[in-house]
């Protein structure tokens, strides 16, 4: 029992088919069309910064992350709040650390800036695997919870329909990024978070206005609509169930900290922009609407739980996935205009869109990195034709995989794929980009041994945790083989990340050694201040 007239399903069923429609049009149109490899992976930079910007917000706020974010918000008050930040904290330090450099080391892929210290076609190779090791388990938590959306919003359960929904959907991400390229997917993130934060930002007015504007107000109504009292405004709800509640909050901090900034198809609209001058405005555009959003998704959760409940919440979704629609609609009351209607259909197409956006961008960041650094390397002289048809069946190859996982997983706990995306991002990715762009002596070794030790630790360990078995809201809630204390494997895996990069480099030799570092200073106005081309 959703709540959700007939009306209103019957607009979003509409909207959702618009939205479909106008975005792939804008994909064609928009879409590269000549052989031109910089056009199809970069737009030739063509974006202003405000434009980029929001393309940057867009692809960093997925459909996870505000589901996901507002959802933790709704069920744990105060932990979910500490999360929302956090994220806004990831966005800040790529803006003030790794941004400039990113842009100034990479041209097309996460493979451009780890070779270009290190050329090797190993490295491209396992950039390539990391990189879609990173995102695919991000990409079936989407793909997922398409069918989910659709089906809580137009009140259908049949499963048969669900897979089907995420069949179709999965083939129009595809042709997103296989048609629209680097801008084509840029201008579908853009009128995303447009009507995400617009709509979401009404909702915020509807919601404050109920508590004639007195957040304390609000707050004291989410503690009483949660069942926990004052605990629901105090840290530790969350994990107070597990045996170190105060260490796995700072672990799983640091997993969303350090691995949401840096993963793939964030960082790869950092090679979009024309200037170091670009991409700090870029970034700070970008940085102020993530801001936003986390005003927006705090006071909804907030809002959800003191006008539907925490009960009502967790009864239609144990993670708490359909706290920001069920927040949006309380937010109304109980008589619902016609124009009250069509701003919640607005919500759910921003949304909807918020789906498609997501996954078009992490299917392009895979894509690009399969064609450009496993296949493009292989031939010497390969013509941007070839290597553009390449990149658009390397987009099918990711995608059809994608989508035959999600229709398996979609009746599953999602939470473990988001946390395992993040834990990689940070605990190989992050480690291997701080050394590579900052670490004169770092040698090829340590990049690899920085990229598979990480990524090692964390597929050792995630299988452990609490998310996969052993509790009622595990993937696998029948089943006990938990182990590890933690919910994510952050306080474990990123340190092991950063000491297998050290280890590599300190036993790869002197003369190795001292070779990079010959080889870092000459590139180190480049990297760190942009006095060289990245092309060059």
């Amino acid at each position: 029992m959703t709540g959700f007239s007939d009306n209103t399903q019957s607009m979003a069923l509409v909207a959702f088919t618009a939205v479909a429609t106008i975005t792939l049009l804008l994909c064609v149109m928009t879409g590269p069309d000549r052989d031109d490899l910089d056009e199809f992976y970069t737009g030739y930079s063509s974006l202003s910064p405000m434009r980029n910007g929001l393309a940057i917000a867009g692809d960093y706020i997925s459909a996870a992350t505000v589901l996901g974010t507002c959802g933790v918000i709704a069920l744990f008050g105060y932990d979910g709040v500490v999360l929302a930040l956090s994220t806004a904290l990831s966005l800040l330090l790529l803006m003030f650390l790794m941004a400039e450099p990113l842009r100034n080391a990479g041209r097309f892929t996460m493979g451009d800036v780890l070779a270009r210290r290190t050329p090797s076609r190993s490295v491209r190779i396992t950039a390539c695997v990391v990189t879609i090791a990173a995102l695919l388990p991000i990409m079936l938590v989407q793909l997922a919870g398409t069918g989910q959306l659709l089906s809580f919003l137009l009140g259908f359960t049949s499963e048969t329909v669900q897979t089907g929904c995420i069949i179709g959907l999965g083939a129009l991400m595809i042709s997103y990024a296989a048609i629209g390229g680097m801008k084509g997917t840029a201008l579908i993130q853009i009128l995303k978070i447009v009507m995400l934060l617009g709509s979401g930002a009404l909702i915020t007015v509807l919601i404050l206005n109920r508590f004639d504007w007195n957040p304390g107000a609000l707050f004291d109504a989410a503690a009483r609509g949660s069942g926990a009292g004052q605990a629901f405004l105090h840290p530790g709800l969350e994990y107070a169930a597990g045996p170190l509640p105060g260490l796995d909050m700072v672990s799983s901090q640091l997993a969303v900290v350090l691995g949401g900034a840096c993963l793939p198809h964030v960082t790869m609209r950092m090679y979009t922009a024309s200037s170091a001058r670009q991409v700090r405005r870029s970034m700070s555009w970008a940085v102020s609407l993530v801001a936003l959003f986390v005003l927006v998704v705090t006071v909804v959760g907030f809002g959800a739980t003191a006008l539907v409940g925490r009960d009502t919440i967790a009864g239609l979704d144990p993670a708490g996935n359909t706290a920001f629609l069920l927040g949006s609609r309380a937010a109304f009351g109980a008589e619902v205009t016609t124009v009250e209607t069509f701003l919640f259909t607005t919500v759910s197409a921003a949304l909807f869109l918020t789906l498609l956006a997501s996954v078009a961008g992490m299917i392009l960041a895979c894509a690009n990195s399969l064609a450009h650094d496993v296949f493009a390397t292989r031939v010497r002289e390969l013509s941007p034709r070839r290597e553009m048809t390449l990149a658009r069946l390397s987009a099918l190859a990711v995608g059809v995989p994608a989508i035959a996982l999600a229709t398996l997983v979609q009746h599953r706990s999602l939470q473990p794929l988001a946390t395992l995306s993040f834990c990689l991002g940070a605990s190989a990715l992050c480690p291997a980009l701080v050394y590579s762009l900052f670490w004169r002596r770092f040698t090829r070794r340590g990049l690899l041994w920085t990229l598979i030790g990480g990524s090692v630790t964390v597929f050792a360990l995630m299988p452990g945790t609490s998310l996969v078995s052993g509790t009622p809201v595990a993937a696998f809630p029948d089943a006990d083989f938990n182990w590890f204390p933690f919910t994510t494997t952050g306080l474990v895996s990123i340190p092991a990340g950063f000491l297998c990069g050290w280890l590599g480099t300190v036993t790869s030799g002197r003369e190795r050694t001292r070779e990079q570092r010959r080889r870092y200073e000459a590139l180190e106005a480049g990297l760190l201040a942009g006095a060289v081309r990245r092309g060059e």
